[in-house]
């Protein structure tokens, strides 16, 4: 069993993007520059957001963090968005989800200039991807196919199972599998919680991609031998035995999953710090698409 170290291919990323970055200083040209939108005191958000702040700063990007009032109402952050898609010195930015009731989180998302939606959640950058143009890939797909890539792992021909269909990683992923390239070719199959004998397809796939959301759905006897399981769930779990209060659980039943599988990602330390490096990324080459 091989286990698709995310933490480790990450730091290897963002040791590329530091080089890159450090070319770009010496050839004068101005460096990326990434913000963050945080409405709110959400603890989850305040902390993915610093994570991606620590980030921007040890590659060398330049990083802008945008508190707001949680009461803040929709039109005053609308205003905001525009603000940011007219700064010619703001490569890309994002808007952390969620937000709070009162705000229409599709709509804001929708406010956001295609050119600097370095999370790719606009309709542009989905439909871009989808016929295989330059596009944002949205982070945690990217990360996948980087993951799969980097670490060889053989996907032409193969059936992939991807159960899920979010717009944010189950619908993205899909396609991105089925779509020519290095970690790509597969032939894909979209299932969801709704998905009747749902241990069937999984049972008969090469590749599963977990999205559902379900601490430790995925079970050894729901998989065959040397079956690549991708695990994207990340779900805090109540343990008073542990000191924070809580363990962090994948929609994969990692020990018992693992004697069987080819590759494997862990949760933590899997997708997840793919996501902040692929976002980077897409920072990036927001950068260089702004100088072409």
């Amino acid at each position: 069993m091989i286990r698709l170290d995310g933490k480790a291919t990450a730091n290897t990323i963002k040791e590329e993007i530091k080089e890159k970055v450090s070319a770009m200083k010496i050839r004068g040209e101005r460096v990326p520059h990434l913000a963050a939108v945080l409405v709110g005191n959400d603890g989850a958000s305040l902390t993915y957001v610093g994570s991606k702040v620590r980030s921007c700063e040890y590659v060398g990007f330049e990083s802008t963090l945008i508190r707001l009032e949680e009461t803040i109402t929709e039109e005053a952050l609308l205003t905001q968005i525009d603000a940011l898609n007219k700064d010619e010195k703001l490569d890309g930015y994002i808007v952390q989800l969620p937000l709070p009731k009162h705000i229409d989180e599709e709509k804001i998302l929708l406010a956001i200039d295609p050119k600097k939606d370095v999370d790719g959640f606009h309709p542009a950058n989905f439909g871009r991807m989808a016929l295989e143009l330059d596009a944002f890939i949205p982070a945690t797909p990217f990360g996948i196919m980087q993951l799969l890539e980097r670490y060889e792992v053989p996907t032409s021909g193969k059936h992939c199972v991807v159960v899920g269909r979010s717009h944010i990683v189950g619908r993205p992923i899909s396609i991105l599998m089925s779509q020519k390239g290095l970690a790509g070719n597969a032939t894909v199959t979209v299932a969801h919680s709704r998905t009747e004998n749902l241990a069937e397809l999984t049972r008969q796939a090469d590749i599963v991609v977990m999205a559902l959301g379900i601490p430790e759905y995925l079970t050894a006897d729901m998989i065959k031998e040397d079956a690549v399981i991708i695990d994207v769930g990340i779900t805090r779990v109540e343990d008073k035995n542990h000191p924070k209060g809580y363990v962090i659980k994948g929609d994969v039943a990692f020990d018992e999953v693992a004697q069987k599988a080819s590759h494997i990602t862990p949760v933590p330390g899997g997708v997840g710090p793919m996501t902040i490096a692929m976002l980077l990324q897409n920072t990036l080459l927001a950068r260089q698409w702004n100088l072409a």
